[in-house]
């Protein structure tokens, strides 16, 4: 991609919050646009972390055999009633009407849809297990905005949900959704806390969070360093400064986090509400057993950046990040340099990798490089007049100091790695 072309606008001034740091390097950064308070536009280079971070859950979801849907997004009054849950949900829901005057809620949450959903498929032991996901839009009536994509009135989500015909069967799965959602934070450049917490109300069952140890997280955690042990503070049975009952070694600390993710055992109780029932081996009739496994897509994309950032910008994963390599050409308007970075350029693109090439005559080298800096991507290639003076070119990893003057052939070799 030309630079000359990207929609984007990157702001001069970096931010010293200490707090959301997030929000302020997407803003500025040019990834994000704010429509209204909690409303957020997704830029290209935005989209292009956000796309990444979508194949990413995909394929980890498809590991462990979930299969993909897509849900309405747009929601009748009826089936909220079955679970009474219509007047009750908390953030409450964002209702309105149709010409008919048929009352609707935008989805906050696919329990109801997917629970009416599985009872037209699933009628016997044989139709278990099963795990449905999808990739879709949600909508929170929250009573406050933070953190930009932190907390959103609207934003992506993935939720999946299992079925399984008794608890031993539904635990196995459960473990395994655990394992993806730890693989899926690993690939992000996260290093996710799995946190317990609350039932919610209707289940008694373990739940878990998975937690980003930040400063701008709004959940507080109990903590045990020597053993990972981590509980939410709302159902902690030990207090900060107490001795870790989990491995009788550690101090407990309190922690900030950032939930990332969660997963949760819905026992029977969409099944009651909805007649999702099977038949046994024995003809007899029980209740689907279900879980329920969410990620919010920007909520990860704000706590990838507050965890890999610095003080001249986000320093971007290599898994998520927008484009694999900055090309930077300084000095365009001399012939050589001019031909020889179009030419890196087309050798890059052949390559395969992808590169965002900086070819503005009229920019100066100083705004390059911050602007480089400050979009996060992570190896960044300079071709100028200097550099082509020794027939090199200059590598430099985002997260290093380090430069290299290497040959062409030497760059594409290791920008392959």
């Amino acid at each position: 991609m030309r630079q000359s072309q990207l929609f984007y606008k990157t702001e001069k001034v970096l931010p010293d919050k200490k707090e959301a740091i997030s929000h302020e390097l997407l803003k500025k950064a040019g990834f994000i646009n704010q429509l209204a308070s909690g409303l957020y536009s997704l830029l290209p280079l935005g989209f292009l972390v956000h796309k990444k971070i979508e194949n990413i859950i995909r394929e980890e979801m498809k590991n462990i055999g979930a299969q993909e849907v897509f849900l309405p997004a747009l929601q009748p009054k009826e089936i909220w009633e079955k679970t009474k849950r219509w007047n009750t949900i908390d953030p409450p829901l964002f209702k309105l009407k149709d010409r008919h005057q048929k009352e609707f809620a935008l989805g906050s949450t696919h329990e109801e849809v997917i629970s009416d959903l599985a009872r037209l498929k699933i009628k016997s032991y044989r139709d278990l297990p099963a795990a449905l996901f999808q990739i879709q839009t949600k909508f929170r009536n929250e009573l406050r905005f933070s953190g930009g994509l932190l907390r959103a009135r609207e934003f992506v989500m993935k939720d999946l949900y299992s079925f399984h015909r008794d608890k031993e069967d539904f635990e196995k799965y459960y473990k395994k959704a655990m394992g993806a959602y730890l693989k899926i934070f690993k690939r992000c450049g996260l290093r996710a806390v799995v946190t317990e917490a609350s039932g919610q109300g209707f289940t008694k069952s373990a739940t878990h969070e998975f937690q980003i140890l930040t400063p701008a997280g709004e959940d507080k955690i109990i903590f045990c360093k020597n053993c990972a042990f981590s509980q939410n503070q709302e159902i902690a049975r030990q207090n900060e400064g107490e001795k870790c009952l989990n491995c009788n070694k550690g101090v407990l600390e309190l922690k900030r986090g950032i939930e990332v993710g969660n997963i949760f055992p819905l026992e029977d109780k969409y099944s009651n509400d909805f007649d999702l029932y099977f038949v046994d081996k024995d003809n007899k009739k029980k209740p689907v057993i279900m879980g329920c496994y969410g990620i919010g897509l920007g909520r990860l994309m704000a706590a990838a950046v507050e965890i890999n950032c610095d003080k001249k910008g986000i320093v971007w994963p290599k898994e998520i990040a927008p484009y694999s390599v900055h090309l930077l050409a300084i000095d365009l308007k001399d012939k050589k340099v001019f031909h020889q970075a179009e030419s890196f350029y087309q050798s890059l693109q052949g390559a395969g990798m992808g590169v965002l090439y900086d070819d503005r005559p009229q920019t100066s080298a100083g705004e390059k490089f911050f602007e480089s800096d400050l979009i996060g991507i992570p190896k960044r290639i300079v071709i100028s007049k200097k550099t082509l003076g020794g027939n090199k070119i200059e590598l430099k990893e985002r997260k290093s100091d380090n430069l290299k003057l290497i040959s062409r052939k030497q760059a594409l070799g290791e920008l392959k790695l």
